[in-house]
């Protein structure tokens, strides 16, 4: 492993760290979850904010708090519902995960919150940078944090040139920043090597003149600090063509609700599937129809052609508006079958890529 990833920094950890808290408690964003020692409300807002952008997710963290002031409540909501909360954030086993570790927290622990990160990394959903992060900021542990910013900012401080992506190379990073959160004021540094990540060392255009460290960054110095981080080449994003059947019937439509455990688990859609090699897109309905719900449709107009990106794959939503023909439905692969009018849509939590074309129908 080469020196430049284990620089201990230990003369520079004396200025180094001091800069950081300072930039942050002056620069830091008015974020209303911050300020505090709530666990809780950290956990939420780390969660929501671990794929999301804090401007995309500030009104749902408020909404969520709003409607689960408690773990209390979150563990006596029911799972529709923190879905239909949590609806639009995408992700969705992130919701998931947090209600059953609300569930775990009343039942297991009666309803305290732990205090470490080994307790914490117990619960469903919660790894290393989520534990030290409720740690350092709600109880002020000296235990460190490593997500996509501060790969970014140290693979600029240190000058890496092997990927942040390797797993030996974040091994390492997690000791940098161990060796570095080891002081006063634990959670202040982690937030503003957070917050100089998103704020001021950016991907594309880092604001090298108004970094609080520019002096200690080894990039910097040497004129790479647009070359880093070196990130290894991302595969090409796979395409799948999904036909859709919106099929109305006494001024209903017929919905399914996904299985909990999978993609958009717990989540309700209306039927469909991938178009199989050679099929027409009414071919494709009337087998998805028939292999998932058991009766015979007749394809009609096409409602939308929705196009979505999820984080590994894009699809192409064609919606076709189907009539009953025959057949009893019977739930094959989704765990529930309900007819539901369009007044009532808003009761269900949906996939965002059915939001946009809800109001077609």
């Amino acid at each position: 492993m080469p020196s430049k990833v284990t620089y201990s920094m230990d003369v520079e950890r004396r200025l180094f760290r001091p800069a950081i808290i300072r930039w942050y408690r002056k620069n830091q964003r008015d974020l209303f979850w911050r300020g505090g020692n709530d666990a809780y409300a950290i956990w939420v807002s780390e969660i929501i904010l671990q794929q999301t952008r804090v401007d995309q997710g500030t009104p749902y963290i408020a909404r969520f708090l709003k409607t689960f002031p408690t773990v209390e409540s979150l563990a006596s909501a029911s799972e529709e519902r923190v879905l239909k909360i949590w609806e639009g954030l995408g992700y969705y086993s992130r919701a998931r995960n947090m209600h059953r570790a609300a569930n775990a927290v009343v039942q297991d622990l009666g309803g305290r919150l732990p205090n470490s990160v080994d307790d914490w990394q117990t619960l469903s959903g919660v790894g290393r940078y989520t534990a030290g992060a409720i740690c350092s900021i709600a109880f002020d542990h000296r235990v460190p944090v490593l997500d996509g910013n501060i790969k970014r900012v140290l693979a600029r401080v240190l000058d890496l040139s092997e990927s942040i992506d390797d797993g030996k190379v974040t091994d390492s990073l997690w000791e940098v920043m161990a060796h570095l959160v080891d002081g006063k004021a634990p959670g202040d540094f982690n937030q503003g090597m957070m917050e100089l990540g998103s704020e001021v060392c950016t991907p594309r255009k880092p604001s090298c003149a108004n970094c609080p460290v520019q002096k200690h960054c080894m990039a910097f110095a040497n004129g790479t600090q647009l070359e880093r981080p070196i990130r290894k080449k991302k595969r090409k994003v796979p395409h799948k063509e999904i036909v859709v059947a919106a099929i109305f019937k006494n001024g209903k439509y017929l919905l399914g609700k996904r299985p909990s455990d999978g993609l958009l688990g717990g989540l309700w859609e209306f039927p469909g599937g991938k178009i199989e090699g050679g099929e027409s897109h009414p071919e494709a309905l009337v087998r998805e129809c028939e292999e998932e719900l058991g009766i015979i449709v007749e394809p009609g107009d096409l409602v939308a052609r929705v196009n979505h990106a999820y984080s590994h794959f894009k699809v192409t939503l064609n919606v076709y508006r189907c009539r009953h023909l025959k057949g009893r439905t019977k739930a094959k692969v989704h765990t529930e079958l309900k007819w539901v009018p369009p007044n009532r849509f808003e009761q269900y939590p949906f996939p965002k890529a059915n939001h946009k074309f809800l109001d077609l129908l």
